[in-house]
């Protein structure tokens, strides 16, 4: 009986501290899920097409011309303007439901520029009137598109160099989270913002390999997403991460090195063009030119 009753008192208080635990489990995972969200509001900026608020300063923005440039627009567009300003770092400012106003009122004000300029001719009218509704239009979308792509281009750039610094910290000891802050610290540019951002992440709950799979969503760089996946292969068999890193900073320099010459190799191509219809033409003025007038001179007595 007093082992029985031992082991009732037992199985009780292993009962007691299994509920205690699932109820302090809970918050913990609502405030995860609030600093992911907070994270995400952060750095995406509103992700959905809705209206602005009162204190915006597109507020004066008529909400006809977002709605005009939202019914002109694919299905989708609030996914895919959300996609580009990932892209391009969710410049400051920037929501989906602004690029849409700035497409409704690109849509009229060059619209009513072009009507201007072909006032005078039907034809022009209606010439002028659709190509720069057209421009006004799709101009926003042409603006957000090379920000983006001069963002991954940074990021391309910047990635060999930070991939040295980073094997550097980690064969001096640092683990990988601690030398990935060093190079968040002391670099600067998108690829430094990218990997703050996959720290912060990490602190408040996501998993190394999640938050590295989430900057590889926000990116078009090929070069960074292999390396991504090398860091969570080594990390799911076990693999050193120094000796990844250093493969990964050697691949990654002989890939820098390609691309230099390979523009290197563009620039006789590109330079042709200006060569043939912009520098011959003037030599051969002068050079010809002289002979020319005096072959008229002697032939034509003039």
């Amino acid at each position: 009986m007093t082992f029985l009753l031992i082991g009732g008192v037992a199985a009780l208080g292993v009962a007691i501290v299994l509920a205690v635990a699932g109820v302090l489990a809970r918050p913990a995972e609502g405030g995860v899920a609030r600093a992911l969200a907070t994270i995400d509001n952060h750095y995406t900026r509103h992700s959905s097409v809705e209206p602005e608020s009162p204190t915006d300063r597109f507020a004066a923005t008529p909400g006809w011309l977002r709605a005009l440039a939202l019914r002109l627009s694919p299905s989708g567009i609030g996914t895919t303007l959300q996609r580009r300003l990932d892209l391009a770092g969710n410049p400051s400012g920037w929501t989906p439901d602004r690029i849409l106003a700035a497409k409704g009122l690109g849509l009229f004000v060059l619209g009513g520029l072009g009507a201007l300029y072909g006032v005078r001719a039907i034809g022009l009218l209606v010439v002028g009137v659709g190509v720069g509704a057209a421009a006004g239009f799709f101009l926003p979308d042409i603006l957000l598109y090379n920000a983006g792509t001069k963002r991954q281009q940074k990021i391309q750039r910047a990635l060999p160099d930070a991939l040295d610094m980073l094997t550097v910290c980690v064969e001096a000891g640092l683990g990988f989270d601690a030398a990935l802050a060093q190079v968040a610290r002391n670099t600067k540019g998108p690829l430094a913002a990218e990997f703050s951002r996959v720290l912060q992440e990490m602190q408040i709950g996501k998993s190394r390999s999640q938050a590295l799979r989430a900057s590889t969503e926000r990116t078009t760089v090929p070069e960074l997403r292999s390396f991504v996946s090398a860091l969570i292969q080594a990390g799911e068999l076990g693999i050193t991460i120094a000796d990844v890193l250093r493969e990964q900073a050697k691949e990654m320099r002989l890939r820098r090195r390609q691309r230099a010459e390979e523009k290197a190799q563009k620039v006789p191509v590109k330079i042709l063009f200006p060569l043939v219809f912009c520098l011959f033409p003037s030599m051969f003025v002068v050079i010809i030119g002289p002979g020319a007038l005096s072959i008229v001179q002697l032939f034509f007595g003039k």
